[in-house]
């Protein structure tokens, strides 16, 4: 693995890695982009929101932990949710995850997000050595269909590179910081 890192301490992808090297590469790159933009603010400023938007750092922080948890752990393979996701009414409250993080502070924050992406680690890693990339999801759509590994880890980038832009966003409206 590349140890590589830039200026914000984001470990860089591989310029000529094989497939998953390369993957994992740009996950990693978002995920620590993440980290970066949430690093060093208070409550208040996790919980700052900007135009119409309810979004906050802190929002993203929790979402993020439950959009690794649902993927590598619930979707892969299968699996119940861990708490806090098991104990919530989705139905009731769909968007728990974004408003909810203004009752936690910014330690709570960030451990669960943490906590979440080493499961996700520990289960990839376990995916990677009994089935590779192409291994399919274990819980699948409601049309039948199962996303393999794959499609699982380029979704997750896509998923990290879009809400990387609202925190860019929301990180320059609490400080002024900016950066890629």
């Amino acid at each position: 693995m590349n140890t590589t890192l830039d200026e914000h301490g984001r470990p860089e992808p591989p310029f000529d890695g094989d497939e998953t090297a390369t993957l994992f590469g740009f996950l990693e790159y978002q995920r620590a982009t993440l980290a970066w933009k949430c690093a060093g603010v208070d409550r208040a400023a996790l919980n700052t929101t900007i135009a119409a938007s309810s979004m906050t750092l802190g929002g993203l922080l929790k979402h993020m932990a439950l959009v690794e948890q649902s993927w590598f752990s619930r979707s892969l393979y299968d699996r119940d949710r861990l708490p806090p996701w098991d104990a919530i009414d989705w139905d009731a409250d769909p968007d728990w995850d974004w408003h909810s993080a203004a009752d936690d502070t910014p330690e709570q924050l960030h451990a669960l997000w943490h906590a979440a992406v080493e499961r996700s680690r520990a289960l990839v890693a376990d995916a990677l050595g009994s089935g590779g990339l192409d291994q399919l999801a274990r819980r699948t759509f409601p049309d039948g269909q199962a996303p393999s590994l794959r499609w699982i880890v380029v979704h997750m980038i896509e998923e990290y590179a879009r809400h990387n832009g609202h925190a860019d966003l929301l990180r320059e409206a609490v400080d002024g910081a900016t950066g890629e």
